[in-house]
C-alpha cells in the first residue's frame, strides 16, 4: 500500500491528482500520525454549546487561533464550566474536518491553566519518586510511644505552632518541644524546610520531629511538594511526622513522612499520648494488682478454711450436729405432714358441710311448706266444701308429719358434730394443745428452717393459749448483753 509520501514523490504527475475529498482525507491522516496527541494552552473563544452535547470553541493567543471540538463523551468528565476568555490546557489530536477542508483540534481532556501544570507535576514527582522507593511502606519508621523531646519544624508566627504547642501541652505537658523555625511558603521555603531537617538529624535532639504549616491553596503548599523537601525527609535519620494542610491537603511530604496526620493539630495528637489515657491505664493496672493480691488472699484463706474444716470433720461435735440435723428435718416433716393433713381435713369438712347444706330438708320442707299453704288459700278460695274438709285432713297429716322431720334434723345434726369433733383432733389447735408451737418469720411465712432468720429479725410464736414475739441474737450473744 502506498503511503502519501510516496504518491507526492512519484514521477507520474497524473498520479497527483487527488479529489478534494480525498485531498482532506489525506491531509487529516498526515496531520493525525505526525502530530498525535498534543497539549495546547490558550484563551477560550467562540465557546457554543449546540443541543447535542457536543463543545465547539477556538483556542487563541496573542498571534493565532485554531478551532477545537470536544465532543459529549469526553466533555461528561469536566470538573469546571468553561467560559469564553479563560485560560485552558487542553489535551487533543490534530485533524482535518474533512467537509469543510478546516484544520481542528479534537479535544479529549480539558482543564484549567496553572493548577493543572501544578497537579501534572505533583503527580509526575509522586510517580517517579515511588519507583524508587521512596514511599515504601517498609522504610517508614515508627515513632516513639513516648518521646524525650519533640522537634517542630514550622514557622514561628504561623498558626500551626501555636495549635501544636496547645495540643501538647494539653494531652501531656511534660514533654518538652524544640523548634526549628523556618519558611513555609514562598521560593525559598523548600530549601529552609530541607536545610531544617537536616539540622535536626545531624544534632540529634529530638526523638521525633513534627513537619507542619496550616491550610492554603496548592501554590501556598508547593514547597511540601518539592523533590528536596521528600529526599530530606527520607535522609533524615529521626522519624517525620507530617501535618501539612487540611484534611483534604495531600502534599509529596505527606507520602514520604513515616506517619501522616490531617493536620498539625493532629500530627501534636498522634506524637504524645493522653495523659488521662495513662493515668486511666494506671488506675487500671493498680485495681487489677489489688484485685490479684484479694484473690491469693482469698485462696489463701480458703487453704486455711479447708484445714479447719476437715479438723472439724473429725471432732465429735459433728456427729452431734449431724443428729441434731437429722432431727430437725424429722421435725420439719412432721410439720408438713400435719399441715398437710389439716388442709386435707378442712377440705373434706368443707366438701360435706357444702354436700349438708345442699341435701339439708329445712330448706326443701320450707319451700313445700310455702307451696302448700299458697295450694291451700287457693283450693279454699276455688274448691267446695267438700274438698275444703279434704284439704284441712291434708294440713293436719302435714303438722303430723313435721315432728318426725325434726326428729330427723337432730339426728343430722349430731352425726354433723361428730365429724365437727373429729375434724377439730386432727387441726392445729389439738397440736398446738400437746405442747406444739406455730413459729413465723419476719415476712409472716411459716418458719420450719432456722437458716432462714438471720441476727436481729424479729420471729412470731403461737401456743395453745397466747401468743409471743422474740428477737434472734447471734452465736454466742447472751439475751443481757
Amino acid at each position: 500500500m502506498k503511503t502519501v509520501a510516496d504518491m507526492l514523490n512519484a514521477p507520474d504527475p497524473a498520479q497527483r491528482i487527488y479529489s478534494v475529498s480525498r485531498l482532506n482525507r489525506e491531509a487529516r491522516l498526515l496531520l493525525e500520525e505526525g502530530l498525535g496527541v498534543v497539549w495546547v494552552e490558550g484563551e477560550l473563544s467562540s465557546l457554543a454549546r449546540p443541543s447535542s452535547g457536543h463543545i465547539y470553541f477556538s483556542l487563541k493567543d496573542a498571534q493565532a487561533q485554531v478551532r477545537c471540538a470536544m465532543f459529549r463523551q469526553f466533555n461528561r468528565r469536566l470538573d469546571f464550566g468553561p467560559e469564553n476568555g479563560q485560560q485552558v490546557l487542553v489535551r487533543a489530536r490534530a485533524g482535518v474536518y474533512e467537509a469543510r477542508g478546516d484544520y481542528q483540534l479534537v479535544v479529549e481532556h480539558m482543564e484549567e491553566a496553572g493548577l493543572g501544570r501544578l497537579r501534572r507535576e505533583f503527580e509526575a514527582l509522586k510517580q517517579r519518586l515511588a519507583a524508587e522507593g521512596l514511599f515504601d511502606q517498609a522504610a517508614k519508621r515508627t515513632p516513639p510511644r513516648l518521646p524525650r523531646r519533640i522537634g517542630v519544624i514550622t514557622s514561628p508566627t504561623g498558626a500551626a505552632l501555636h495549635d501544636i504547642l496547645t495540643t501538647l501541652a494539653r494531652r501531656f505537658p511534660a514533654v518538652p518541644v524544640l523548634v526549628y523555625p523556618t519558611a513555609v511558603q514562598g521560593r525559598e521555603a523548600a530549601g529552609e524546610i530541607a536545610a531544617a531537617l537536616e539540622l535536626a538529624g545531624r544534632r540529634g535532639d529530638c526523638d521525633v520531629l513534627l513537619l507542619a504549616r496550616g491550610g492554603g491553596s496548592l501554590e501556598d503548599l508547593w514547597p511540601f511538594n518539592e523533590e528536596v523537601v521528600a529526599r530530606a525527609i527520607r535522609a533524615c535519620p529521626v522519624p517525620v511526622i507530617a501535618g501539612v494542610g487540611h484534611e483534604v491537603d495531600v502534599t509529596i511530604a505527606d507520602f514520604a513522612a513515616d506517619l501522616r496526620a490531617p493536620t498539625p493539630t493532629g500530627a501534636a495528637e498522634l506524637v504524645v499520648p493522653d495523659r488521662q489515657e495513662w493515668l486511666r491505664s494506671a488506675e487500671s493496672l493498680a485495681l487489677r494488682l489489688g484485685q490479684g493480691a484479694r484473690r491469693d488472699l482469698a485462696a489463701r484463706r480458703r487453704a486455711v478454711d479447708t484445714l479447719g474444716h476437715r479438723l472439724q470433720r473429725c471432732h465429735p461435735g459433728v456427729r452431734l450436729r449431724q443428729d441434731a440435723q437429722g432431727l430437725d428435718l424429722l421435725e420439719r416433716r412432721l410439720h408438713q405432714t400435719l399441715a398437710r393433713q389439716l388442709s386435707d381435713h378442712r377440705l373434706t369438712l368443707q366438701q360435706l358441710t357444702a354436700r349438708v347444706q345442699r341435701q339439708s330438708p329445712q330448706l326443701r320442707l320450707a319451700r313445700l311448706s310455702h307451696s302448700l299453704q299458697q295450694f291451700s288459700r287457693r283450693l279454699a278460695q276455688t274448691l267446695p266444701p267438700a274438698l275444703a274438709t279434704r284439704s284441712s285432713r291434708l294440713e293436719r297429716a302435714r303438722d303430723a308429719l313435721l315432728p318426725a322431720l325434726r326428729t330427723r334434723l337432730r339426728e343430722r345434726a349430731k352425726e354433723l358434730a361428730a365429724l365437727e369433733r373429729a375434724l377439730r383432733s386432727c387441726g392445729p389447735e389439738a397440736t398446738l394443745a400437746r405442747g406444739y408451737a406455730i413459729v413465723t418469720g419476719p415476712d409472716g411465712s411459716l418458719l420450719r428452717d432456722a437458716s432462714r432468720v438471720h441476727a436481729g429479725d424479729t420471729i412470731h410464736t403461737r401456743l395453745e393459749r397466747g401468743a409471743f414475739e422474740s428477737r434472734v441474737l447471734p452465736d454466742g450473744e447472751a439475751p443481757g448483753d
